[in-house]
């Protein structure tokens, strides 16, 4: 008999990192299913991380308190990622700036500083491809903003990896 917990199901282990992709969000909004294709790619990227906060209120009662309820009151989610490659596109995104008036594919490129406004609004949608190459993931934010301080943390002997944050924003009919 084997110790400790065993693969239920070898297809499902994860390893790897998940493509993303922005594009529009007001055009795509009353897309539930995946709409971008690979061209919307932001490119090679150095890590994925999927956050899906949680806030509990929790009811204590008797001597001494001892917690006997918790009742969600609050849920966000938001996609982490260090991007690799250095273009306007990515640079934009990176300051939620909207992306779609930058060139993606250039190797010069101006982002003004100074002046920020709040961030714009992109639909955010992450492929994840197994490693049997038949089954995907797909983590959908029809509206989104990109809410994170730039670094360019260049390195000796190491490429530079901006992080980002992608969060997800309410997108009902309210």
């Amino acid at each position: 008999m084997a110790g400790g917990p065993v693969s239920v199901n070898t297809a499902m282990i994860s390893l790897g990192l998940a493509q993303v992709r922005i594009g529009a969000s007001a055009t795509n909004i009353a897309q539930i299913n995946r709409c971008l294709g690979s061209a919307a790619s932001i490119g090679s990227l150095a890590n994925t991380k999927f956050i899906g906060n949680v806030d509990f209120w929790n009811h204590e009662s008797g001597f001494p308190l001892k917690e006997d309820l918790s009742v969600p009151i609050r849920e966000s989610a938001a996609l982490e990622c260090n991007f690799e490659e250095i273009t306007p596109y990515n640079l934009a995104l990176a300051r939620g700036l909207d992306p779609a008036s930058y060139n993606k594919t250039p190797l010069s490129g101006e982002i003004a500083l100074g002046a920020l406004t709040t961030p714009s609004y992109v639909r955010m949608e992450s492929i994840y491809t197994y490693p049997d190459g038949q089954n995907q993931m797909a983590m959908i934010f029809p509206r989104a903003q990109v809410a994170s301080s730039t670094e360019l943390d260049f390195q000796k002997e190491d490429n530079v990896k901006p992080p980002i944050m992608i969060t997800s924003k309410r997108a009902d009919s309210t």
